[in-house]
Order: C-alpha cells, then structure tokens, then sequence
C-alpha cells in the first residue's frame, strides 16, 4: 500500500492495496485529476513518476530523450548479458537493428495467416471445457490459448513447456524469486538455441538463429505458423541477443493477450447489450477488442524509462535520471481524449488507445494480440452465447504487481440464457 498526496492540500491518494486490486480506476482517475505526472513508490519500495493524462503519456512515450535502458549490473553475469541485449531495454540504433530483424514475422498480413491455426487451438481448449457447466475461464482458455500459440511459433517443444507459465508469471508480477525464474528460462534458452542451430526448424527462434549466416536466406517456410515471411539476412543476432530476445517474446507474446481475452469476456458479461450485438453481427468484434484494450488494458503501465534530460509535463518537472512509467489505465480513461470513458461503447471508434504504446517502442506484437483476442472471443461466444460470470463482481481480484492489469481468475457459467 502506497499513498501518494498529488498536492500539499489535497487528500492523500491509496494505490496498491486491496482496494486498488479490486479496481484501480478509482484512484487512477483522482491523480489524473490532480495532475499529468506524480512521483509514486512502487509496492517493492521504488520511486518513479506516473504519467497519468493522455496528452502528456503520447509525448512521454515517442520522446527520444527518454532512455529504455535500464541498469542490470546488480543481476548474475547470465542473466545480466541476455537482458543487457534485449531489444525491450534498447535505444536506437540497437532497438532498430533488433526490431528489424523480428519484425518481418509480424506484419499483418502473416499474423493472420496463422488464423486458421488459431482456431482449431482455440476450438480445442473449448472442447475441453465442454464436459462442465462451470469453469474458471482465466485457467482453462485465456492463458493456454496465447500460450500454446506463442510456444508453437517459437519452437519450444510440447515437452519442455511445463513450468514456462509459472515463471513468466514470477517475472511479471516481480516476486521475489524473480531473477531465479529469469535465469531458469535464460538457461533453458541458450540450450534450446544451440539445439536449433545444429538442427533448425521450421519456427520462429530457427530463423532467427539463422538469420545472420551469409550462406543463408532465413526463410521461415510457413506450415501455419511464422508465415512464409524473409527474416532479414545479414547484421544477425548474437548469442546474447537471440536469448533475450526469446524471453521477451515468450513473456510479452502470451502475459498480455491473456489478459486481454479475460478482460473482453469480463466486460461483454457485465455490458450484455454489448454482447448481444456481437453474437448477431460477428464484424463488430474487431471494434470490441478495441474497446476492451482502451477500457482495460492488458498492461496496466508502460515499460520503464529513464530521463536524460529534466522533461515538463504540465507544471512538473520531473529531473534528469528520473525513472518514468505511463498509467495506461489512467491515460485510456482520459475524459479530456475519450468522452463518457467509463462506458464500454465500442462504437466510439478509433480514439487512439495507448495499450500497445506509441512511437518506436509500439508493440511489434499487436497484430497477433488482436487476431487472437477477435479469435478467442468470438469462438468462445459461439459456442456458449450464455456465458455469465459465476462470482459477484466485487470478490473477482486483479493481478499483484504493477505492469499486469488481468484478473486473477473469471469463474463463468458456461450455459444460461443469452
């Protein structure tokens, strides 16, 4: 529990306790009001400035003098060389080489070729759900769904998957056997890696083992996953740098989009206007997802930076070397961007969300979150169109930790009347 007083006479703002688990926006909305930016001391007992308006969370975002880089000369010498490299935690012109190289497996139009794979993993996880009228909907289809899709396109096979979830989980919410669980995955990567090298495969982390060697045009040959895309050859990655770039992906490519298929499901349930309309015309779920990554996004803040330079934001001025994070569940909510903003109203058309952030740094992965969010929804939808939430709203428990905004279970009534 940290309080934060956003003015000398003003009252005392609460975050990170139990009322803030339940629902942030209270107290989200209060320092919005209060100011674009206030210095807040995490739940670990470190201080940082929260962008908390819109206006000032797209400048924060797209300006270069604030550094992604981040110190990790405290970590064990592994772990410390993966995460140094890691295009997340890069400025340009390193980011720009890393992004580079990743960032022809992701366009739009190859993320939705791998629809139809899509599909049948989520028709699966729903088949399993089939024998029960009541399930947990986080457990049983949220996490597995982007999961599974995310190890399929990287490569990591079906037997070595077991404990991924759990220490993806451990880093997320920044426990405190954290850089045990990042060191467990960096491990397991640079054995995965040199088995790709000696034997590549038709996956995402073989073409990018591959994507430096002059012999080699790094062709990721489809089969319904990476695409049929070119990786970039030449200027390949370094052994350090194909690590933390697996860990990124694996981590931001399923921790998210969980979040955002329980967050839909969460919201359609409590908006079942909302619902009804999207059971009769399927094409308003693309402007659903939008709504949900506006209203609930399924990261609650930005990554770290780091001030160069002192930066103004309204009347603050945050110094030189300051850490800063956006709210995006406070910008997303802006009422001076987003009119009436605690009403799901998917018809409000594109206003410009920060989910995915804004500028260099904007989600490479947000055209698979989204094919998958439209995907997992509208299937789960079809097949139980009277899908209610089977616990009061008030006992469901978001996520600890500061960068996650999901709940931590969605127990539903699979059947009942639409």
């Amino acid at each position: 529990m940290v309080d934060v007083c956003p003015r000398p006479e003003g009252e005392p703002v609460t975050l990170f306790d139990d009322a803030y688990a339940k629902d942030p926006h209270p107290a989200l909305a209060a320092l919005r009001q209060a100011g674009p930016a206030h210095r807040v001391t995490s739940p670990a007992g470190i201080p940082f400035w929260l962008v908390t308006r819109w206006d000032e969370a797209r400048r924060v975002l797209a300006d270069p003098s604030l550094s992604k880089q981040q110190p990790v000369d405290q970590l064990p010498p592994p772990l410390r060389a993966a995460l140094a490299t890691q295009m997340l935690l890069r400025d340009p012109p390193d980011h720009t080489r890393l992004r580079r190289l990743v960032s022809a497996a992701f366009t739009p139009r190859r993320i939705q070729a791998l629809a139809p794979w899509i599909e049948r993993i989520a028709d699966r996880l729903l088949d399993d759900m089939d024998t029960v009228s009541e399930s947990d909907l986080i457990e049983r289809f949220a996490v597995p769904l982007p999961f599974e899709v995310i190890c399929e396109l990287l490569g990591i096979p079906v037997a070595d998957r077991g404990p991924f979830h759990a220490w993806s989980t451990v880093i997320i919410t920044g426990g405190a056997t954290m850089v045990d669980a990042m060191s467990q995955i960096v491990g397991y990567f640079r054995d995965l890696l040199a088995r790709k090298s000696a034997q590549p495969a038709d996956d995402l982390l073989s073409a990018l083992v591959t994507a430096g060697r002059a012999d080699s045009d790094a062709r990721v040959t489809g089969g319904g996953r990476a695409g049929d895309g070119l990786l970039p050859a030449g200027g390949g990655l370094s052994d350090d740098e194909l690590v933390g770039m697996a860990l990124l992906m694996l981590v931001a490519g399923h921790e998210t989009t969980a979040n955002l298929i329980g967050n839909a499901v969460y919201l359609l349930c409590r908006w079942p206007d909302q619902r009804k309309r999207v059971l009769a015309d399927p094409a308003l779920l693309p402007a659903v997802i939008e709504e949900v990554l506006r209203m609930a996004s399924p990261a609650a803040t930005s990554t770290y930076r780091v001030t160069t330079q002192p930066i103004t934001l309204g009347e603050t001025t945050i110094p030189a070397g300051e850490q800063v994070l956006v709210s995006l569940l406070a910008v997303n909510r802006d009422p001076q961007r987003f009119p009436d903003p605690d009403t799901f109203d998917p018809d409000r058309g594109d206003g410009g969300h920060l989910a995915f952030g804004h500028g260099v740094h904007f989600c490479l992965g947000a055209p698979l979150a989204r094919l998958e969010g439209r995907i997992a929804v509208g299937r789960l939808l079809t097949r139980y169109p009277g899908i209610r939430i089977a616990a009061p709203p008030d006992k469901l428990r978001r996520r600890t930790g500061l960068l996650m905004h999901g709940l931590e279970a969605l127990p539903v009534h699979l059947r009942g009347a639409p």
